[in-house]
C-alpha cells in the first residue's frame, strides 16, 4: 500500500481550508514531521492487519502513518470539521476504502467502538491525557498495548515507579492495567505551533490477566485518591476517613502487610489492591 504522509505545507493548507487555528487553550499542536509520526507507529509496533484506535487525529498526520503500516484505524475526533474532512484526506493520500473509520465524538464519552481495537495511538493534549487514557483502558478491554505522545511531565508520571517524587495517582491508576515505559523523546520543532513544553512517548502493555473487576477497581482507586490527597501524611492518617479512624486504618494496613507509617508513594498498585480487598470486612 502506498500512502503519502502530510508535510508542513499540506497541514497548513488543510488548516486554512477548514478555518482551523491551533490554540494553546485546547492544547492543539499538530505534528508536521513525517519521521515523527512514523516513529510513533514504530514505537507502538503496529503491524499490518491490526486494529488501531487513535484519539484526536486532528488533520491526520499520525492517522496516515498508522494506515501506511497496513493497519486499520478507528479515529475518534471531537472537532466536527476535522472529523468530516479526515476521510477525504485519507482517500486523497492513497488510503483504501474501508481502512479508516471516523467517530465524531468526545473521546471521554465514547463507550463503543467498531472492530474491538487492540492498539491505541494518540497525540494527546496535556489537560485531558490522563483522564482519556484511563477511560479507554477501563472501557475497552480489547486494547492490549499502545503508545501516546504527551507532555513530558505526564509521560514521566505515568511511567513512574514507587518511591519516586513524581509517583502519584496517575502512576498507580495506569499501572492497574499493566506496565508503562518511556519510549522516546520528541523535539518541539516537529509541532505547529511550537509548544512551550517538551513531549515524550510513553507506552503500555495490558496485563494478560486483569487485576480485578470494576468494583475492585473503584474501591482501589478510592483508596489511591485518599492516600495521595494527603501524600505527606502516613497512610494510617491519610486513610482514616475511609476506615473511620487511624486505628481502624492501621488494622487494615497491618492485615495486608503494609506498614501504617508508610506513605502513599511507597506502595505498588498491588499493595493498594490488597488494601481494597481487605477493606470491606473491616470498614
Amino acid at each position: 500500500m502506498t500512502v503519502s504522509l502530510l508535510g508542513a505545507t499540506e497541514i497548513r493548507r488543510l488548516a486554512a481550508e477548514l478555518d482551523v487555528t491551533p490554540t494553546k487553550k485546547l492544547g492543539q499542536n499538530f505534528v508536521v514531521d513525517a519521521n515523527t509520526v512514523r516513529k510513533i507507529v514504530q514505537a507502538a509496533d503496529v503491524q499490518a492487519g491490526e486494529r488501531v484506535v487513535e484519539i484526536g487525529p486532528g488533520l491526520g498526520s499520525l492517522t496516515l502513518a498508522v494506515l501506511e503500516s497496513g493497519a486499520s484505524v478507528t479515529a475518534v475526533e471531537i472537532d466536527h470539521r476535522l472529523a468530516e474532512r479526515l476521510p477525504q484526506t485519507a482517500a486523497e493520500r492513497g488510503v483504501p476504502e474501508g481502512a479508516l473509520t471516523v467517530v465524531d465524538a468526545d473521546a471521554m464519552r465514547v463507550t463503543e467502538l467498531p472492530n474491538d481495537p487492540t492498539v491505541l495511538v494518540a497525540n494527546l493534549p496535556y489537560n485531558v491525557s490522563v483522564p482519556v487514557l484511563l477511560h479507554f483502558l477501563e472501557t475497552f478491554p480489547s486494547l492490549q498495548r499502545g503508545v501516546v505522545m504527551v507532555q513530558a511531565e505526564v509521560a514521566e508520571r505515568l511511567a513512574a515507579k514507587p518511591g519516586s517524587k513524581i509517583y502519584g495517582t496517575p502512576s498507580v491508576k495506569a499501572a492497574w492495567y499493566g506496565p508503562w515505559q518511556l519510549r522516546g523523546t520528541v523535539s518541539r520543532q516537529v509541532f505547529w505551533p511550537v509548544p512551550n513544553v517538551d513531549s515524550l512517548l510513553v507506552g503500555f502493555h495490558r496485563d494478560a490477566e486483569p487485576r480485578g473487576g470494576d468494583d475492585e477497581r473503584r474501591r482501589t482507586f478510592a483508596i489511591v485518591d485518599a492516600a495521595f490527597n494527603q501524600r505527606r501524611k502516613m497512610l494510617r492518617q491519610a486513610l482514616s476517613g475511609i476506615f473511620g479512624s487511624s486505628a481502624a486504618a492501621s488494622e487494615v494496613l497491618e492485615s495486608v502487610g503494609v506498614a501504617p507509617t508508610a506513605r502513599g508513594e511507597d506502595l505498588t498498585v498491588d499493595d493498594y489492591h490488597r488494601i481494597a480487598l481487605a477493606a470491606p470486612e473491616r470498614a
